[in-house]
This record gives structure tokens, sequence and C-alpha cells, in this order.
């Protein structure tokens, strides 16, 4: 297990220092604890590949194939990715999607731009691809670009991403710094923010990650750890999350990690978040409440 080496507060302390930049969006109260008042977001752990049912509910909540207007943000990839349409073709491929934009910049002035903004605006769905998070951090953090992509969400749309496209929607940056990915808390932690109070990983079990996020969760109870493996994702609306594809999803709660919650019956009925370590996870279908940190257990009436 990787060791954490600074508090939390400095943490943020830290990343507020050195991303803020000149145009900061609109940040109005919230009634949801982590996830949006509106819209969603399908958060992938990477390597999705023909996932049917991960590409199905994001094209259904993009307002279907015919009807989707969509932005793929390509900046973590690169600037190649500029001119490189492969990872569109392979999305609209997926989806069915025939609207479909690439977005990208690495400056962040460009991304401060309402010329640049112009896709955005009609947009009903965002896909972050995946690369290296500080790169998507260090163009859109706080510009204009970073409120078009919360307008999406307050339209109703969707907003998606996977690996780096992942973590990056959370509000803390996992595994951000410049240097490399194996660097927990590095020289980027600010994200940004549409999973609010969140640390998000990904890759999870493929890359034996699963401990990674234990002890920073132990130092920061306000955050929810979200560690997601390969062809897996969570949908969230509002304060539910849902999982999606083919292996499991990892939470990470401080009330979880600090006290003991091997009581694997609950009321006569089998307690899903139940075990001796300081994670639990959730697989397909299953649902979990994130303002009251509970699995939803629905009734077999409600499950017909």
């Amino acid at each position: 297990m990787k060791k954490l080496t600074l508090t939390v507060f400095a943490l943020v302390a830290t990343g507020f220092s050195i991303l803020a930049q000149p145009s900061p969006i609109t940040i109005r109260k919230s009634v949801t604890r982590h996830g949006p008042e509106k819209g969603s977001l399908v958060i992938i752990g990477g390597n999705v590949g023909s996932q049917r049912d991960i590409w199905e509910k994001f094209t259904e909540l993009a307002g279907g194939k015919d009807k989707a207007v969509l932005v793929v943000v390509t900046t973590a990839t690169g600037d190649s990715a500029a001119f490189d349409q492969k990872g569109v073709e392979e999305i609209k491929r997926q989806t069915g999607i025939r609207n479909v934009t690439l977005l990208h910049t690495s400056d962040i002035k460009e991304a401060n731009s309402e010329k640049f903004i112009a896709p955005l605006k009609k947009a009903t769905a965002v896909y972050f691809e995946g690369g290296r998070q500080w790169r998507i951090a260090d163009s859109y953090l706080n510009t204009l670009t970073h409120q078009a992509f919360t307008d999406v969400l307050s339209r109703g749309g969707v907003i998606a991403g996977s690996s780096a496209g992942a973590t990056i929607l959370g509000s803390f940056l996992w595994r951000g710094d410049t240097r490399g990915a194996h660097i927990l808390v590095g020289d980027h932690t600010q994200g940004l923010g549409f999973l609010k109070n969140s640390a998000i990983d990904q890759h999870l079990l493929v890359r034996n990650r699963q401990f990674d996020l234990v002890d920073f969760i132990r130092q920061s109870p306000e955050l929810i750890g979200i560690g997601l493996d390969e062809a897996t994702a969570v949908w969230v609306q509002q304060d539910t999350l849902q999982v999606l594809g083919k292996s499991f999803v990892a939470i990470y709660d401080y009330a979880h990690i600090i006290y003991d919650s091997n009581q694997h019956v609950a009321n006569g009925r089998e307690n899903f978040s139940a075990s001796s370590g300081p994670f639990f996870f959730l697989k397909n279908g299953q649902k979990y409440d994130l303002a009251a940190r509970k699995v939803i257990v629905e009734s077999a009436k409600a499950k017909k």
C-alpha cells in the first residue's frame, strides 16, 4: 500500500494555489451531496471496449443516436489527439451517434474563449477520453469551457469519461501528478468536480489498485472514494449511483473504514456493504445512495 505524506487540508490548499485560474466558474449551493442536481454522469474505469450496457445507457442519456449532440474531449491523450479522429470514430461506431465533434486544446486562453465553447452550447453529451488527467486540469479548470461543461448537466445532459477521463470528473484529482500515475497525490489535486466531494480511481483490479484509496479516505472523511475496474462504470443521477458493466466498483467510506462493519446480516437480510476490509464491492445492477452512504436493496417486487 502506498503511503500518503500530507494532510488533506494542506493538499487542498496546495491544489488551489497551483490551479486557480483567472475566470472562476459559477458555484452555487447544491441540494445534492455528491451527484449532479440535473443531468447524469457515466464514469468508466477504462478499456470499455464494446461493453453494450455502458454504451447503450450513455447513448440513451445523450438523447438517442439520432438526436444526441456529442462533444468528445481528447485533451488527456496529448496534442497528437487534436487531429486524430480515431477515438471519435470508435465512439461513433459504438453508440451510433451521428453528430459528434472533437474538442481539443492545451491552451487555457483558448479554453476561455467564446469561439472555443461554441460546440458545447448545443451539446447533450460530453465524453472525456483517457490519457493523463492533469492535462485536462491544466487546460480547462475554472474557464468558460469548464462552465460550459457544467451547463450541459444543467440542461439535463450527460457527462462521461473513461480512465483519466473518469478521474477528472471527481472533485479531488487522484493520480494527478505530472511525473506519473504512480504518485497518488501530487502536483495537481483539483478535478472538474462534477461528482462533488469525491476521489475517483480506475483500472482498479486489473492494476491491483484496490487498497490505494484507503488511507486517503481515512484522512478525508468528507470525501467518498470510488474505484472502478475496467469495462465497468457507475451511472450517477443526483445522489443515486448504479453499477454498469462486467466487473466491480469499490466504495470507500470513512465510517466503513473506521468502524467494524463485519455484520453480514442486518434486519434479517444480507448486508451488501458488510466487509471485514476497508472497502466493499458493488456489481452490475447494484445501487448505492451517495447521500446516505448506504447500499440500496430493492425488494423483489420493485425488481419486477
